[in-house]
């Protein structure tokens, strides 16, 4: 039997979009609000999807612990209350969109998940913009 498990999770932190090889007035065109100087936050809310095979032995497709301790220590523990620009390495030189956020979120999990699973994660930064990978 094939199925999808899902967890759910949460985390704060300000960024600002900005592209160093622009001109002040090309990010302020393209990224508006968001290429702040002084930062933004958002309220992030984190949904992962695991998908496989059920173990016919425990009945599960994977202990939701593991998910929970995984997505803890991968994303809530490096990301949560932080500048992204300044506080990670991940953003020290990569635009920290929500799109390029969810995309290293999902390769920090798909590093540590065993590769039987595969593995979605959606991302939103308000209740009505969120981005998903793989598509």
């Amino acid at each position: 039997m094939r199925i999808s498990v899902y967890r759910k999770a949460h985390f704060n932190a300000a960024h600002r979009l900005h592209n160093p090889a622009w001109s002040a007035e090309k990010n302020q065109a393209v990224f508006g609000l968001c290429n702040n100087p002084n930062y933004h936050g958002h309220n992030y809310e984190l949904e992962v999807r695991v998908t496989g095979e059920v173990d016919p032995e425990t009945g599960y497709l994977i202990d939701l612990k593991i998910l929970k301790n995984l997505i803890k220590t991968e994303v809530e523990n490096r990301f949560d209350h932080k500048n992204l620009n300044l506080d990670t390495e991940e953003f020290a030189n990569l635009n920290p969109t929500a799109e390029n956020i969810c995309f290293v979120i999902w390769q920090k999990l798909r590093a540590k998940l065993d590769a039987k699973y595969d593995l979605g994660v959606r991302l939103f930064e308000t209740p009505r913009n969120f981005v998903e990978y793989p598509a």
